[in-house]
């Protein structure tokens, strides 16, 4: 599932390459994804982008008046083309759930760049869970407008984290929940929690303050370092650089790089968590209860 670092990846690349251009057509394929109807998404076809803008793990493009918003969910993703086809989607034909079409500005079309771009939201799998939202602000998204702050943003300080931290939840769910931290997922809550050196168990207002510093310094950190990895990344690239900077998610098996400890597992209803007992807990393996409880 992309989360922050990638979707942070995305907004960049598409802000460069779409800022200015003109949305020509937009075509949904799969209309379980359109989540509105007011505005129509027809709507959208010859506006201007005026940006893109990112909101947690949600992705929205400023037509001026009316937002193209979207959430890839677990297995979604963007792919992007300056060799169009003119050809239309058929509906249910394939894993292309919408496509947005643009012309380029002339001023980047005068200094030899693509006349005509697109880009193609793709879904894998028979579980769909990809959003779109054709709204007039992004506050008329459900999904945005609970969200709670931004991880990277000015204003996440040492003080407000103090005041999430003071829940009677397992510090993993917490990290995960959208409405108390916008951006972060499965992967890179574990890579936060091994970074900080805690149990993804441990109850979040247990946690003592050398805890809680090397938790919001390992927040910063690791989303810090991965966003600057992904921005200047193209789609296509994104998903293998998140692969290779994880150091226990998704290792299950493989030695720690930083203590030399077996990487472990707890398996859940439909998620895992990796985590690393010489790091984290003090080399106590933890129990795999196959709930998901402390997730919700």
């Amino acid at each position: 599932m992309p989360e922050l670092p990638e979707v942070a990846g995305l907004c960049a690349f598409l802000d460069a390459k779409l800022r200015g251009a003109v949305l020509t057509k937009v075509q949904i394929t799969s209309f379980a994804v359109l989540k509105t109807a007011d505005p129509p998404y027809s709507a959208l076809e010859d506006r201007t982008v005026a940006g893109v803008q990112r909101f947690g793990k949600f992705l929205g493009l400023d037509m001026g008046g009316v937002h193209f918003i979207f959430h890839l969910a677990k297995a979604g993703w963007l792919r992007y083309t300056e060799n169009p086809s003119p050809a239309p989607l058929r509906l249910g034909s394939s894993p292309i759930a919408a496509r947005l079409a643009f012309t380029a500005p002339p001023s980047a079309a005068s200094d030899g760049g693509p006349a005509k771009m697109a880009f193609d939201l793709t879904e894998a799998g028979s579980r769909k869970s990809l959003a779109v939202y054709v709204v007039r602000e992004p506050q008329d998204v459900p999904g945005i407008a609970s969200l709670g702050p931004d991880p990277l943003a000015p204003d996440f300080t040492r003080e407000a984290f103090d005041g999430i931290l003071a829940a009677s939840q397992q510090i993993k769910g917490l990290l995960r929940s959208q409405s108390v931290v916008a951006g972060i997922g499965n992967a890179y809550s574990d890579e936060i929690l091994h970074a900080a050196r805690i149990s993804p168990f441990a109850i979040a207002r247990t946690l003592d303050g050398a805890s809680r510093d090397r938790l919001f310094a390992a927040i910063g950190s690791v989303l810090g370092e991965a966003v600057g990895s992904a921005v200047g990344k193209a789609p296509d690239e994104l998903k293998d650089g998140k692969r290779s900077a994880m150091r226990v998610h998704g290792r299950a098996g493989e030695q720690c790089p930083v203590c030399g400890d077996v990487v472990r597992e707890v398996s859940f209803a439909d998620t895992a968590l990796q985590y690393c007992p010489g790091c984290q807990t003090n080399g106590k393996i933890l129990a795999d209860r196959r709930t998901s409880r402390f997730l919700k």
